[in-house]
């Protein structure tokens, strides 16, 4: 018998889970349309693979991943893509984010799929890619990505895998509709969860409020090793930190991870999709989500495709709005209100909440803080919650990360116990949102100040060097200056014992003839040095564009590679006076230039450019087309290749914008080459 422990806090709300348990879990059909968000988990969003007007097949990815934490977007059924634009999707302050309109066709017809016959002979690493590939993000709280959760951490130990079936949040009973009707997926997708981690131990822990499901758990996993732990209720026992604490007994670190502790978490959710990616060889499309509140007539669970609006569901669940005064997202809890009804289901909607007045009031007006103590009590993760309050309201970031801010997990437990009725969560989570974007100014700031003092060192450096240069020709003119006057006064010293005035003349004569003519040598040098430097400069500059236009497939390359031969032969010109001038000042002949000089990177890049163009002169039609093919693939790689690192810096939205129409114009043009080869070929 597994010895259960307890945890700091907890409060024991009204639970409310009847009413959508009557039913067993319903289908949601096929609505006319789906919206299907780029970003529905942590992480950078998705980026589209698909065009308007397109028709997808069930299962086929439109939108791929877009970074090591992030996963791709699969179509939930078949359809015409109709739109790419920015509507509004589910989230507390009503924003609109980048989504791919699918019209159903009804047809529900699926892209060619299957699963592994034999996943036990697959390496962990090659599992973990099939569940990226899925699109798999944790189903029962943020949406961190599967894949990147369970990837073995350096260092890490794993000892236990744990499944969550707590769902202590009140109203909510998706997953335990879950663990009644599928509890042998659950058991099966624990069974493949523990052959990636590796775990000594793997757990199922679920709260002792749900007899049915406990007992289809156990019956699944009957003979498996896996074991079943059935614990007290209490809010948020579904925490991670907290669930693992009841099961181990172990406390995650402030500011750390369960696998600092050697464990691994997941939903009964997340499992039931890794078993249909990997047996089955299906992407994750759908989700169970609870349909409930005293403003619907018929409570449920239904099965429903990810991007379905929720006002579908309202309508299957015979929604009354004349009873309703808002819809909430998840529980009353944690979950947040919904500003429109044509919002769609994301992976992470495990819940749709349609309370009456009288139900789910609204909160009374907030009072001034009785320093009562009731929210450090209640608070699980043994926070100060009234000191934090304090500090948010003063903008003490500082005072706020000290105390631990980012290890409370806005379940509402210290507003729930705040007999002032404050809004203590609300408070935090504006807090942590300004503190994120200070961070994110400060790394910008950082990197900014970075280029400028490398700019201002580079500055410096070239000033030198050009000083340096400077002083150099002055001392050489200076000695040139000092041997012209000893000749002159060698030369005239017979002279001087005669007149020493007529003498002296001559000699100050002298002088000043070759400091002119010292001045006058040194600026025509750097007149023509300079010429040279900045044609140099201008050459690599064009030559520079000239590549970049190759890499984009842009109709500039004829101009740009016209202004680059023109700026080669201006400084080949000006390469060849200053060495005419310095062969004239040492009194050699004009140089003539080498047929073997060597030549700049800018150089050798343009007659390799006309050396391919003079072989490609000799190609048949079907040669060239293959290799401008090979050629605009490698491009498309590498701006696609620059897309994301652009879309993971967060580069400004032009920039973005930018690359990504250089992105599909390419994509058009390798389509048109590859239909053009296939015809060629065919005939």
């Amino acid at each position: 018998m597994r010895k259960i422990f307890d945890f700091h806090g907890g409060i024991h709300p009204p639970e409310n889970k009847h009413q959508s348990l009557g039913e067993p879990i319903r289908d949601a059909g096929i609505p006319a349309q789906l919206v299907v968000p780029l970003s529905q988990h942590i992480g950078a969003p998705s980026s589209p693979i698909v065009a308007i007007g397109e028709r997808v097949l069930k299962g086929q990815v439109i939108a791929e991943a877009a970074g090591f934490v992030s996963v791709p977007q699969h179509a939930p059924t078949s359809g015409t893509v109709v739109a790419i634009e920015a509507r509004a999707i589910p989230h507390p302050s009503g924003f609109h984010a980048p989504c791919i309109v699918i019209d159903c066709d009804g047809l529900d017809e699926w892209l060619p799929h299957r699963g592994l016959e034999n996943y036990e002979g697959e390496s962990p690493s090659d599992l973990l890619e099939h569940i990226r590939e899925a699109g798999i993000a944790g189903m029962g709280g943020a949406g961190f990505p599967s894949a990147v959760k369970l990837k073995e951490k350096p260092g890490a130990s794993i000892d236990t895998l744990i499944i969550n079936g707590t769902e202590c949040e009140p109203y909510i009973t998706a997953d335990d509709a879950l663990m009644r009707e599928h509890a042998a997926d659950i058991v099966a997708g624990a069974e493949i969860l523990r052959h990636i981690v590796g775990p000594k131990d793997t757990l199922i822990g679920v709260e002792d409020n749900k007899p049915e499901g406990i007992r289809a758990l156990k019956a699944a996993a009957e003979g498996t090793g896996i074991e079943v732990v059935v614990f007290p209720t209490k809010y948020p026992s579904g925490g991670e930190k907290q669930l693992i604490e009841i099961l181990t007994g172990r406390q995650v670190p402030s500011g750390g991870l369960p696998a600092d502790v050697g464990v691994v978490c997941q939903n009964v959710g997340t499992a039931v999709a890794v078993v249909d990616a990997i047996i089955h060889g299906r992407p994750l499309l759908s989700r169970i989500t609870t349909v409930t509140g005293e403003a619907v007539a018929r409570p449920g669970n239904f099965r429903v495709l990810l991007g379905t609006p929720m006002q579908h569901l309202l309508d299957l669940a015979g929604f009354a709005p004349q009873r309703n005064q808002r819809l909430v997202m998840g529980g009353p809890m944690m979950g947040f209100t919904l500003t429109d009804t044509a919002v769609p289901v994301v992976k992470t909607t495990n819940c749709l909440l349609a309370p009456s007045a009288s139900e789910l009031p609204a909160p009374p007006p907030a009072q001034a803080c009785i320093r009562c103590g009731l929210c450090a009590e209640a608070c699980p993760a043994s926070l100060l919650p009234q000191q934090l309050f304090w500090f948010a309201r003063g903008k003490e970031y500082d005072k706020l990360e000290e105390h631990n801010l980012f290890d409370c997990i806005e379940c509402g437990a210290c507003s729930w116990a705040c007999p002032s009725n404050i809004p203590l969560v609300q408070y935090y989570r504006a807090s942590k949102a300004d503190i994120l974007q200070q961070r994110r100014d400060h790394e910008k700031s950082e990197q900014s100040r970075i280029r400028f003092e490398a700019r201002q060192e580079r500055l410096a450096r070239e000033e030198a060097e050009k000083e340096a240069k400077r002083v150099a020709r002055k001392k050489a003119a200076e000695a040139r200056s000092q041997q012209a006057a000893s000749d002159s006064a060698g030369d005239g010293g017979a002279a001087a014992d005669a007149d020493p005035i007529q003498a002296a003349i001559e000699r100050a004569k002298a002088k000043k003839a070759a400091q002119q003519q010292a001045a006058g040598s040194e600026s025509e040098l750097d007149t023509l040095e300079k010429a040279v430097a900045t044609t140099r400069k201008r050459l690599a500059t064009a030559s520079a564009k000239l590549e970049q236009a190759r890499a984009e497939g842009s109709d500039l390359v004829g101009a740009l590679q016209a202004g680059v031969d023109k700026t080669r032969s201006k400084l080949e010109a000006a390469e060849k006076a200053l060495a005419d001038y310095l062969a004239s000042q040492a009194g050699a002949a004009p140089a003539v230039e080498p047929a073997d000089k060597p030549k700049s990177a800018a150089e050798a890049a343009i007659e390799k450019a006309r050396a391919a163009r003079a072989a490609e002169a000799d190609m048949s039609p079907e040669e060239k087309a293959r290799k401008q093919l090979e050629s605009l693939r490698q491009r498309l790689a590498k701006s696609e290749q620059r897309l994301a690192q652009s879309r993971e810096a967060g580069e400004e939205e032009k920039i973005v914008e930018a690359l990504a129409a250089t992105v599909e114009r390419l994509q058009e043009k390798i389509s048109a080459l590859e239909s053009d080869l296939a015809a060629a070929e065919h005939s």
